[in-house]
């Protein structure tokens, strides 16, 4: 079993810092790409490095800037060209304002994607733009001549939209995304909060996988965070990398259970409906247009009290616990396919 029933939950003492620095490798992956997918990517000058993080969840979590600081001790070593958050990060208020800045300072290039949950609790996303720092709820920045596309996936306007928190790209969004992609040269990346391909995708995932196979042979990558899963799958000649939660795997109300102890889930009630990740996960991303490859640097821990198939949950037909649902991010290498 994998369990820490002795764990403290104490902010920053209860990380294994050694082991998290290390950047810990699960098992490794290598998957290959299509040809077209790199001849943008031959044009950068030299390697492109992203330090990504996702889904914190600071206002949930009891020991948020303890991960998020974990992240950062490793950037200043790594030292990558930009980091980003991929959403469902803290929420934009004033009392999150050291968690935010530290963030913001950790890095030069420090970017942002909204996820469904940053506007919870009363906040907008005008709110998020401005006391994050975005230039807009979607956006592109350059990094070393590889284009960041960046998308908001909680527009309204699904028509297939049921309940609960919204997940789509809406037409004004898609066409500017269709300008980016035809005036820009490549390599690009595409980053949104909500899958755009996979488990818990957005409603118009089929419509924009179109979109960007069409310009598969400037989009190398599309990452998301929300589905607090580790996974890859390929869809119309683009890899979409779905990127693992920093601090853990939600199981819903009906499965509240305590991992730590009880004074932390009276002040931090949420943590009940979670799954936690004793250590805090990220990812290191380069882009190698020598080696006409993509690495995924990750990091692997375990889970905090009972798992997801310890509680006997079977959380989503496409996902296997132990694989897809697992407290890691996988090493992977990305290669291009031999001519």
């Amino acid at each position: 079993m994998n369990r820490d029933e002795s764990h403290s939950g104490k902010p920053l003492d209860q990380f294994d810092r050694r082991g998290a620095l290390k950047v810990l490798a699960a098992t490794s992956m290598t998957l290959a790409l299509p040809r077209l997918s790199f001849g943008a990517a031959a044009s950068l000058k030299k390697p492109i490095r992203i330090g990504l993080i996702a889904d914190l969840h600071h206002d949930v979590m009891h020991d948020g800037p303890g991960r998020l600081d974990i992240f950062l001790e490793q950037m200043s070593i790594s030292k990558p060209d930009a980091i980003m958050q991929l959403g469902d990060f803290a929420y934009p208020t004033e009392a999150n304002a050291p968690v935010i800045d530290r963030f913001n300072q950790g890095h030069g290039h420090s970017l942002h994607v909204i996820g469904n949950h940053d506007t919870d609790a009363g906040c907008t996303t005008a709110q998020c733009i401005e006391r994050w720092g975005m230039p807009a709820r979607y956006y592109v920045r350059d990094i070393g001549g590889l284009h960041m596309v960046v998308l908001d996936g909680n527009d309204p306007g699904s028509p297939t939209y049921k309940s609960g928190y919204k997940s789509y790209v809406g037409k004004e969004q898609l066409a500017w995304l269709k300008e980016q992609l035809a005036t820009l040269d490549g390599p690009i990346i595409v980053a949104c909060h909500q899958p755009l391909a996979g488990a818990y995708a957005v409603d118009n995932a089929e419509e924009i996988q179109g979109i960007l196979g069409d310009a598969a042979d400037k989009v190398i990558l599309a990452i998301n965070g929300h589905s607090h899963i580790d996974q890859v799958v390929r869809v119309k000649n683009v890899t979409y990398l779905h990127v693992n939660s920093a601090s853990y795997k939600w199981v819903g109300g009906d499965n509240r259970h305590e991992s730590y102890s009880r004074e932390i889930h009276e002040a931090h009630p949420w943590i009940s409906c979670t799954c936690p990740y004793r250590d805090p996960l990220f990812a290191m991303l380069t882009i190698d247009p020598d080696a006409s490859a993509i690495k995924v640097e990750g990091t692997n821990t375990t889970w905090v009290g009972q798992s997801p198939a310890e509680l006997g949950l079977d959380l989503h037909p496409e996902l296997i616990n132990g694989e897809q649902i697992a407290p890691r991010i996988r090493d992977r290498s990305f290669h291009r396919a031999k001519a």
